[in-house]
């Protein structure tokens, strides 16, 4: 084909099918695919990810790395069509999954809509590659889900900025290379005016990162703290001031990842078997495969994938008709969130009381471990709280809440209770 030609999708289909049969191995039950279990030591865990580099880095030696990223970053500038038929494809196989969220979605998407020609240059083929793993330092041990409450500090000093204070949540600092950092630059503004965001390189003397450990003992989420970090202003994204902007967009992207055509993510039929070779043999292993209740069970928690796959069609199909806006993007937030806590649940009660006390490496005890994490779906990525708030007055456009710190300088906003 000459440059200006784009492949059928039949034929990419059938290119791709045989590449990933001849390229990459079929996916392993044994390796966890979640980013926060604690079933892995450290050395364990550095192995899975460096397979996900090598994974992305097969993809894009391949010519299947950033499917709809633009040829001039390293991607291929094909339609969403050709990401949809790819994420068909892959189902079965293994998969970059620690690279897709946040390095592609939310940080690589901002970096396209917002970064300068050079920064896209530099960071979006290392991205594609494998070679540079990105996360959000966005949550603040002050703010809760309030990011435009920010507190870290970003101070101009010439050409540079100085970075100082501290960032929480973040999962898999430890073993990333660069940071996506919202910070305060200006403090004599309401708190939305006064906010920029930069690109910082996690590795470095002024950047300390703690983990946090989880109740199933992973240690995946990070607290960092931040002191006298000089950044280039070559490395700001946005407008100085303007990071709202690039926040709005930012978690936008975040609270779309399920839906985002810069990801790579296998689809699923959803059909019967697909739960047979799920909730059925966990309730056989239960010794609950013919009770009615148990079944039941497994019926609506196939309900309840089939209607979260068809919101997650919905959204995007509206937000580019023109029907929603891209604040809908808080919906699919807001079904994962509660659905997952459901189906977490559901797990729980087809495996019973093994799954409350069982023995080390008992099969159903892991249901147990995922019951008592399972509201951390409702709170990572934007609380679901926040999601309704969102859905109620950007989508529904009902009446915003009071707030008590709109239109105050950030520098006279009440912090902490008063004695």
């Amino acid at each position: 084909m000459s440059e200006n030609q784009t492949e059928d999708l039949e034929s990419f289909r059938l290119r791709a099918r045989a590449w990933l049969a001849d390229n990459i191995p079929k996916a392993d039950a044994d390796i966890s695919m979640t980013m926060v279990g604690g079933d892995l030591s450290d050395e364990e865990e550095l192995k899975v990810v460096q397979l996900n580099r090598d994974l992305q880095r097969k993809l894009f030696d391949g010519g299947f790395a950033g499917l709809c990223f633009p040829k001039e970053y390293g991607g291929q500038g094909l339609p969403s069509a050709y990401a949809d038929v790819f994420n068909d494809e892959i189902s079965g196989y293994m998969f970059p999954w620690r690279i897709q969220v946040p390095t592609f979605t939310p940080c690589a998407a901002v970096l396209l809509e917002f970064g300068t020609e050079e920064q896209k240059l530099k960071h979006i083929p290392a991205i594609l590659k494998g070679e540079e793993l990105w996360m959000q330092f966005l949550s603040e041990p002050s703010g809760g889900s309030d990011a435009a409450g920010a507190l870290t500090t970003a101070v101009k000093d010439g050409d540079e900025w100085v970075l100082n204070g501290s960032k929480i949540w973040t999962t898999g600092a430890w073993w990333s290379d660069w940071g996506l950092c919202l910070a305060r630059t200006n403090w004599d503004v309401p708190k939305h005016r006064g906010l920029t965001v930069f690109i910082l390189p996690i590795h470095q003397p002024g950047i300390e990162i703690n983990r946090i450990e989880m109740l199933n003992g992973s240690k995946e989420f990070c607290q960092e703290y931040i002191t006298d970090v000089r950044i280039p202003d070559s490395d700001r994204v946005g407008e100085v001031n303007d990071g709202w902007t690039v926040g709005i967009r930012w978690m936008f992207y975040e609270r779309s990842f399920h839906h985002s055509d810069l990801t790579v993510r296998p689809a699923t039929s959803l059909a019967v078997d697909e739960i047979d070779t799920g909730l059925l043999p966990l309730a056989t292993k239960a010794g609950r495969h013919d009770d009615p209740a148990a079944r039941e069970l497994v019926g609506e928690a196939f309900a309840l994938k089939k209607a979260t796959q068809a919101l997650g069609h919905r959204i995007p199909q509206a937000m580019m008709a023109g029907t929603m806006n891209d604040q809908g993007a808080s919906l699919g937030r807001l079904m994962a969130g509660i659905s997952g806590v459901r189906e977490t649940t559901i797990e729980f009660e087809i495996a019973g009381s093994s799954a409350v006390t069982w023995a080390e490496g008992d099969a159903l005890g892991r249901e147990g471990e995922a019951f008592l994490m399972r509201q951390s779906g409702c709170i990572g990525g934007g609380t679901t709280e926040m999601a309704r708030n969102v859905i109620s007055e950007r989508v529904l456009l009902m009446p915003r809440e009071r707030s008590g710190d709109k239109d105050i300088p950030f520098r006279d906003v009440e912090r902490g209770r008063k004695a």
